[in-house]
């Protein structure tokens, strides 16, 4: 066979691409609707070399072989992030349409890169990114778009930052950016990246960074400060820091207002919680991550700016190819982050709410929050636990009194080894403890009460 017969066989719709395309679909509607599926657990290299070995060959194992290496012995070895019991780091949760509609958005051949391609694609997207911008109380004209996580959003605000800062005329030895010292880690690799400093500002007792901290590290650094980043919802303790008066603080220098909403934004959608957030609304740019609270699959991140024209200055991308893209007024999400290549990840997002409703996600969410305030009551019933912080947000951190770092991480290896949970530990001044990380509407409270009854031993 010649290469070229070779190459075309790989795409034409032959009897062996339907029987390939029939498993790989088979496997996804029964993964997709199974309500028992198991936790799973990592395998060590020399496990998965004995197990599966060497796949890849100039022949070709065929789709049967394959998708059984896959189905029986790779996929178990990759803990189930959409289950109840996995309450690390923060969880993913997508809905079953959402799911569902991510395998279409493969399926489909589409472009997000720009309008001229993907038309249809990009609408549907921008109309979930107004919605969000509504909610969080970001002017009718607030756009921007979806990319991978919150560390490229982070990085792409404060890309469009900066360059504000010095379209303003503003010229500084080094440029710096203000954060809380309980910011996310993405904030210290943007900086990093852009060759910029970070000022950690320590927080009050509680955990919150406040307007009066935020403008002592101004009166201290001056001119050079081009954007100050507020967290709403903090990935340790998922605590909101008082945007209202920081943004009192940041529109009276005239300094870009950043707010890391990865985790906790999304609890704007709660009636109950709403009056944590007051000030998102004078944000020049916010990010929030809809894998995270908003029931999307990996990975999508939505930022917007309140003025997206400052971000397309910022980060436009120009080539003689891409003149006919760029010579044009149309709305092209490559051109508000630092990538060009995208595929369009906030459809699944968009297909669940169009499917669902906005009311089903608010019910959600604050279906977690009061889970957290009872499960956060439940271990302060218990003499042999003590909660560090009650909850604000589904973060609820709490130590098991005698423990030492090796008991905890015993007991975590325990819980995955029984298939009972994913509950690594965290830490906090030095100290181990524990973290339920709480987003996924299935967790119920009889579960987490039969992981504290596990640490009573």
């Amino acid at each position: 066979m010649s290469t070229s017969t070779s190459a075309t066989r790989m795409h034409e719709i032959t009897g062996e691409n339907r029987k390939v395309v029939d498993l790989v679909l088979s496997y996804s509607r029964e993964r997709l609707l199974a309500e028992d599926t198991p936790l799973d657990k990592p395998q060590t290299e020399a496990a998965l070399d004995a197990l599966v070995g060497q796949t890849i060959s100039e022949e070709g194992l065929g789709a049967e072989q394959a998708l059984a290496h896959f189905t029986e012995t790779l996929a178990p070895a990759c803990i189930t992030t959409d289950d109840p019991s996995y309450l690390s780091f923060i969880p993913c949760a997508p809905t079953k349409a959402a799911a569902a509609f991510d395998v279409v958005v493969s399926a489909s051949g589409l472009y997000g890169g720009s309008w001229l391609e993907g038309a249809g694609a990009v609408y549907a997207e921008n109309q979930v990114l107004s919605w969000l911008a509504a909610e969080f109380g970001l002017p009718a004209t607030a756009g921007g778009v979806f990319v991978q996580g919150g560390t490229l959003g982070n990085l792409s605000a404060l890309v469009a930052a900066r360059e504000s800062a010095r379209s303003a005329g503003r010229t500084v030895a080094r440029w710096k950016v203000v954060c809380s010292e309980e910011a996310h880690s993405s904030i210290a690799s943007a900086a990093r990246v852009m060759d910029v400093d970070v000022v950690g500002v320590a927080p009050d007792a509680d955990g919150v960074l406040r307007g009066d901290a935020v403008r002592a590290a101004l009166d201290e650094h001056g001119e050079s400060v081009f954007a100050v980043v507020a967290t709403t919802g903090s990935t340790n303790f998922g605590i909101v820091d008082d945007v209202a008066s920081i943004s009192e603080v940041t529109r009276a220098r005239g300094i870009w207002l950043h707010v890391d909403g990865a985790y906790g934004l999304s609890a704007m959608l709660a009636p109950s919680h709403r009056h944590l957030f007051a000030g998102v609304e004078h944000a020049d740019s916010v990010i929030v991550d809809p894998h995270k609270w908003l029931f999307a699959p990996f990975d999508a991140c939505a930022l917007i700016y309140s003025d997206p024209e400052k971000g397309r200055r910022a980060h436009t991308q120009h080539a003689a190819y891409l003149d006919t893209l760029t010579e044009k007024a149309d709305w092209s999400p490559s051109d508000f982050a630092a990538h060009l290549t995208r595929r369009p990840r906030g459809l699944p997002l968009w297909f669940s709410l169009a499917s669902y409703g906005a009311a089903a996600y608010r019910s959600a969410i604050s279906a977690s929050l009061e889970l957290a305030q009872e499960i956060a009551d439940e271990i302060e019933r218990r003499p042999y636990l003590t909660l560090l912080r009650r909850p604000q947000l589904s973060v609820v951190v709490f130590e098991r009194d005698g423990w030492s770092k090796d008991d905890y991480e015993d007991w975590s290896a325990r819980l995955l080894d029984e298939q009972r949970a994913f509950v690594t530990p965290s830490g906090h001044e030095g100290r181990t403890n524990a973290r339920f990380a709480i987003i996924n509407p299935r967790t119920t409270i009889e579960a987490l009460r039969g992981i504290l009854d596990s640490m009573a031993d």
